[in-house]
């Protein structure tokens, strides 16, 4: 699915179901607990944390959840995200075309 598609897709959902967009404010604190859940999975996963009796490695399904708020984000300030990752690949391809290759802590 493209990005467009998912926006698209997100905002038909909430207009079935979800009744309204939270506000912004609201869908930022949300996309940071989000983004705090995906943190704890990967702490147990790949850090020195370990799950907890009823916890299961969910790392897909917090990413989905991730993105979900942050298209719903994109959707209700009006950012049409296949154009701004592409200018930001861009960006970063312009400005660190040789800064990683160079790196020497990388090699």
């Amino acid at each position: 699915m493209e990005i467009k598609e998912a926006q698209k897709k997100v905002d038909e959902w909430i207009k079935t179901y979800g009744v309204r967009y939270f506000n912004e404010l609201t869908n930022m604190a949300i996309l940071s607990e989000e983004v705090g859940e995906l943190a704890r999975v990967i702490a147990r996963k790949y850090g020195e944390q370990s799950f907890k009796a009823g916890e299961n490695d969910n790392m897909a399904d917090e990413m989905a959840d991730v993105l979900w708020v942050l298209i719903c984000l994109a959707n209700q300030t009006g950012v049409n995200l296949d154009e701004a990752l592409q200018k930001n690949i861009s960006k970063k391809t312009k400005r660190d075309k040789d800064r990683h290759t160079n790196n020497k802590k990388l090699q």
